[in-house]
This record gives C-alpha cells, structure tokens and sequence, in this order.
C-alpha cells in the first residue's frame, strides 16, 4: 500500500477537534501560568494595580482624598523617602543593601544646622557643603564593603547605628535652631519653605523628585554603567572577569545613594525649617519597602526604576490615606511590613517563572 495515498486518521481526527477538545499536555502551560510568565516580565503591573486599589480605598475613607490640590500638597510630606528610593534602586540591583539610608539623611541635616547656626557659615555653602557629606557618608559604606570584604547588610547596620548616633551626640535632644533660642535666629527665608514653591503647578520637592527619578533611570536603563550595575548584581565574579570595575561601580551606587540622602536631609529641613537627629526614623523599611515592591529583585540583578517610582506613590497613597482616617503610626508601620513580606514573596514567585 502507498504510504503517500494512506490517509493520516490521527492527524485527521486531530484536526477535526477544536482548540477546546484538544488533549492538554502537562508541559502546556495553563493561562495562569502565562499570567504568572507576563507579570514576571512586566513586575510594575503589580504595584501599579495596587496603586489603583489604594486610589479606591482612600476615596471610600474620605471624599477629600482625591482631591488634586491635597495630594500634591501632600506629597511634600514623604518626598524625601521617595528620593531615598531611587538611590536604593541602584544599591539593591547591583546585589547589596543599605540600612543606613535615614541615618545619613539625619546626620546630615544636622551638620549642616550646627555649620550655619554654630560656626555662622553662610547657608549658600552650608547647602553643597551638607551634600558632599552625604556622598562621603555613602563612600565610607561602599569602602568598608569593598576594601574589606565586608557584607553590606552587616555594614550598613553598623553605621544605621554610628551616623544617627553622631548626629544626636551633635545636637543632643535640642535641634538647630535651638527652640530657646529667639524667634530671629532661623535659617534664611530663601532656603525655608521649600514645599510652598511650585513649579508648573508642582510643589517643587515632587518636581525634584521627579526629575531625579527621570535622570536616573536614564542613568541605570540607558548607560554602560547601568549595565554594569545590573551585571554585578546577576554575578559579581563573573562580571570581574569580564572586565568591569566592580569595586568602583559599588562603591558609586553607595556614594549615589549618600548624597540623595543628602538632598533628602537638606529637603526636610527646608520644609520643617528644624535639624534634629531623629529625622526620618524607621524610614529605612518604607524605603526598601518601595523598591522591592516595585519588582526590584531582592537578590539584585533585575529590576526598573520605574517600578519603584509607582511603589513608592503607592507607598503614599497608603499612607496618605490611613493619615486621613486617622490610623495609628504604630499601625501603618505594620502594613508597610506586611507590604514588603507580601513583596518579597511575590519577587520569588515571579522568579521562578521567569526562569
């Protein structure tokens, strides 16, 4: 019989069944799985679809939360953790940590308070002088991880502890102005105030914070640096022997991440027109909160800026909205930890389909 002129019953009878009929392998993926497979791909989805929820949940508390003018003006209030963020997205996808972050910003806000009220120099180059401590503060972290070999996690906890210390042994339980100091005796009124400017119709931290966030994430997405940071993060030995200067690109991202701690530090004394040592405190979990969050992979080597920007606004919202609805501190550091289990997890699960 001719072989050619056989009819093939099975694959007649295959093509007779529609796509429903079909026999599933146990190799097809199901559409949850795809699903799971997308999401992995595109980890901003889920904090954006959060967000979205969070928009809800803020409108059933209040009528007045989706007010725009109040959320703008509101945003000044946690911009400073938001311009940590960004600096934590580079620390975190190059495969280290830093606990150290609100420390910094603390420290620096009160060095630059005793420099101008203390040592009377002027607030023109007390501004620059506190940024470059901030960067030097980010350096000393990246020196001791890198010259000797220490892990980020046990460093960073080490100087949390030294630099907020250091700044209360500056200022003590007082501040700077000293409150019983006379009323004349304030910062200058071109640098108080920074969250009453706008710009575009934008309170001038969240347009900072915006052009920061844009700025950097052409830095990571678009540069060779950014690519080493993301090849240090997959593999530290492997990006050595392929030549990139990984020792300089980490002790850069923990420079970056000092002096936006800096630009923190010097925002919340503009708006709070007060240096103290306890600035930001326990700001660190709503920092690595955002990130992680935002699909940056916690074990570092993936991750978008973008996706820690839209957790961080998610970050606000939350607290935003429990502010309106008048929860407790103490309560809203337990969602933000639930929230950054909940992400870590889910960074897992996503891993796992995505490879």
């Amino acid at each position: 019989m001719d072989s050619k002129n056989t009819p093939n019953f099975a694959t007649q009878s295959a093509a007779a069944l529609t796509p429903d009929q079909m026999p599933v392998s146990e190799h097809t993926p199901s559409r949850g799985r795809e699903l799971l497979r997308w999401l992995a791909l595109r980890p901003e989805i889920v904090p954006l679809v959060l967000l979205v929820l969070a928009f809800i949940g803020g409108s059933l508390l209040s009528p007045y939360f989706l007010d725009v003018r109040f959320l703008l003006n509101n945003t000044s209030t946690y911009i400073e953790i938001g311009i940590m963020v960004l600096g934590m997205v580079f620390i975190i996808i190059g495969g280290h940590i830093d606990l150290s972050v609100a420390s910094t910003l603390a420290l620096v806000a009160c060095v630059a308070g005793i420099t101008y009220f203390d040592f009377g120099v002027p607030m023109a180059i007390t501004l620059p002088l506190a940024l470059i401590l901030g960067g030097l503060l980010g350096y000393l972290n990246g020196f001791l991880v890198t010259r000797l070999k220490l892990p980020a996690l046990a460093v960073t906890l080490a100087t949390l502890a030294l630099y907020r210390g250091a700044a209360n042994v500056l200022v003590g339980d007082d501040s700077r102005p000293k409150l019983a100091w006379s009323r004349d005796i304030v910062f200058p009124d071109w640098f108080v105030g920074v969250n009453q400017v706008t710009l575009l119709g934008i309170p001038l931290p969240l347009f900072i914070f915006l052009v920061l966030a844009v700025l950097l994430g052409l830095l990571l997405h678009k540069t060779v640096f950014g690519r080493w940071v993301y090849t240090i993060g997959n593999n530290r030995e492997a990006a050595r022997y392929s030549g990139v200067p990984v020792e300089w690109v980490e002790r850069a991202i923990f420079t970056l991440a000092g002096f936006l701690s800096g630009v923190a530090g010097m925002i919340m004394v503009s708006r709070l027109s007060v240096a103290r040592y306890d600035h930001a405190r326990g700001w660190e979990l709503d920092v690595i909160t955002a990130v992680v969050l935002g699909g940056v992979d916690i074990r570092g080597g993936r991750g978008s800026m973008l996706g820690a920007v839209i957790a961080f606004f998610l970050i606000f919202v939350l607290r935003t909205g429990m502010g309106v609805a008048n929860v407790k501190a103490e309560s809203q550091m337990f969602l933000i930890g639930v929230l950054l289990i909940l992400s870590v997890i889910i960074s897992n699960i996503l891993a796992r389909f995505r490879r």
